[in-house]
């Protein structure tokens, strides 16, 4: 993990680039952002990326603005080496659109998807809301995207370079608890051979009956099929590919200590802490009840608590990614003192703009 220290390298205002001075700021453009239907601006933030990511004199262009190389923050993890520790959470590009262009800004790790076996189109719109008193978003997606084989087809088409890619594994929304274990498993086989890591997602509060999957009598005998599954495809790919579990912020703390024995019993490699949350606990906006998940700025302080559970009850042992509510150095450095070996950022980068992750990587 990274060492929490002051920053060595200049501040990000502060560089020498006429191209980064002729750019309107994020705060600049974000209240007109805000004024349209948060899903639009996020699909044509996506297609913007994906038509950067084809160009390269642009793709040198924004290296350029927004990443930076700092050696002393290069993680070792899961068996892969990540050159910084900060990442793009999974949802964000669900299907690999933009994912050269989002390996232009500065990430050390992008985890695509959810990504289902078959294609889905999601729940019905509207479906993503921001609340800005409250520096959040809830969104009731369902998994949205083009399933598993656009997906791969996307990936074959080449890695991004100086990035460890991560690929996000849900269960279809038709497919029944108790044949959950098909879905993951094909999801397993069909992005195996080209994925630095692999997301075993039972816990989206937005397919109906997934999170029951975190409980001991479901997640045990998933993650025991998922295991032996792989010790064949290490032996006929030749490679062994972590897998990750994402756990809920809602689990209690018998549920938690369950979830945590299961995935180290299982074998496998660490967990996301955390995902979306369903508790509204002190928001003031307006879309407060609206049904989904909740992330950002109210999330921060329970995500941040499961990590350090999470790093307590496996000793420090076990691998941690932490997400939730990062939108400052001061919040990504709580998530690594508190036991976090990477992290993960995604509604913060809608209030803060992509400027964040490098002002998290000069600070640290």
């Amino acid at each position: 993990m990274p060492k929490c220290q002051s920053a060595q390298a200049p501040s990000f205002s502060l560089i020498p680039n006429p191209l980064l001075n002729a750019m309107p700021s994020y705060e600049t453009i974000r209240p007109l952002l805000f004024k349209l239907d948060p899903e639009k601006v996020h699909q044509l933030t996506l297609r913007l990326l994906a038509l950067a990511g084809a160009l390269p004199p642009v793709r040198v262009w924004l290296r350029r603005i927004f990443s930076l190389e700092r050696p002393d923050l290069q993680v070792h993890a899961f068996g892969l080496d990540f050159p910084n520790p900060v990442g793009m959470a999974a949802g964000y590009d669900k299907d690999g659109r933009a994912v050269h262009g989002l390996a232009c800004l500065g990430f050390g790790h992008l985890e695509l998807g959810t990504v289902t076996p078959r294609p889905q189109v999601g729940s019905p719109p509207p479906r993503v809301f921001r609340l800005p008193e409250d520096r959040a978003l809830i969104n009731r997606m369902g998994f949205p995207n083009k399933g598993s084989e656009a997906l791969l087809r996307k990936l074959r088409r080449g890695h991004p370079p100086a990035v460890v890619l991560g690929v996000n594994l849900g269960k279809g929304v038709d497919t029944p608890l108790e044949k959950a274990t098909e879905d993951y498993l094909s999801l397993l086989n069909t992005f195996y051979a080209v994925a630095d890591f692999l997301t075993v997602n039972v816990s989206s509060p937005n397919t109906i009956g997934l999170r029951r999957l975190q409980a001991r009598e479901y997640l045990d005998d998933l993650l025991a099929a998922l295991s032996s599954a792989r010790s064949e495809l290490e032996v006929s790919v030749g490679r062994r590919i972590p897998i990750l579990v994402k756990l809920a912020p809602d689990l209690n703390e018998a549920e938690l200590e369950d979830a945590v024995g299961v995935v180290q019993g299982t074998g496998m490699d660490g967990i996301i802490a955390t995902n979306t949350t369903v508790d509204r606990s002190g928001l003031l906006s307006s879309h407060r009840e609206e049904i989904g998940g909740l992330s950002g700025s109210p999330l921060r302080e329970r995500a941040t608590e499961v990590v350090r559970r999470i790093h307590q009850l496996t000793g420090g042992e076990l691998p941690i990614i932490g997400v939730g509510g990062i939108f400052s150095p001061e919040d990504a450095r709580e998530k690594l003192e508190a036991g976090a070996t990477l992290i993960q950022v995604y509604t913060g980068l809608v209030y803060r703009g992509p400027g964040l992750i490098r002002e998290i990587l000069e600070r640290l």
